[in-house]
């Protein structure tokens, strides 16, 4: 049963579960989409950092294996073990970072991204043109409803199947708050 102050909201005589406008829901969506690209750039940046961190420390190591492998030759036995072990180790290392390339994730990353920045500039446009009333309902739906079916397909096509993608669905689905963004708060 409906009181008064909720006549307004619903023509049905029951109260529904949710009560969603569909300006609301364009602001839901693009807090989703909004969310999903911010979680796809950082996951690039930190399977990046990741990567370039391991480059150094390989690097590293093997210029302090060079560095033994010099003093091992004139050097005895214990010198030459400890050489051994340590080419034995870098080599592991630099199979280790081939084995484990995050290059085909860090690309998927980036493309999800690249490709979630436009839907959101595109839902950033039907929110300009919501608030500036130059857009009537059956060409905001079709709009909506178009960029939904893109964000879809942008998360089922490039992203990549990882940790990072499995967080980055998480936190789109829930309840993303459009306005406690850092784009809202740069506003």
């Amino acid at each position: 049963m409906t009181t008064g102050s909720m006549r307004w909201r619903s023509p049905c005589p029951v109260s529904g579960m949710f009560q969603l406008t569909l300006v609301e829901h364009v602001r839901l969506s693009f807090g989703s989409a909004l969310a999903a690209y911010e979680g796809h750039a950082e996951a690039a940046a930190r399977l990046t950092r990741f990567t370039s961190y391991a480059k150094i420390a390989l690097l590293s190591l093997s210029g302090i294996t060079a560095g033994l492998g010099a003093i091992a030759v004139g050097n005895g036995y214990a010198w030459q073990l400890a050489f051994a072990i340590l080419a034995a180790a870098t080599f592991a290392a630099c199979a280790a970072y081939v084995g484990f390339n995050q290059q085909p994730r860090i690309y998927g990353h980036r493309v999800s991204a690249a490709r979630m920045w436009v839907v959101c500039e595109k839902y950033r446009a039907l929110l300009a043109e919501m608030h500036d009333n130059a857009i009537d309902l059956p060409a905001l739906q079709e709009r909506r409803n178009a960029l939904l079916h893109e964000s879809a397909s942008v998360l089922e096509d490039a992203a990549p199947d990882d940790r990072y993608t499995y967080q980055i669905a998480k936190e789109a689905l829930a309840g993303f708050d459009v306005f406690s963004t850092s784009y809202q708060q740069n506003q």
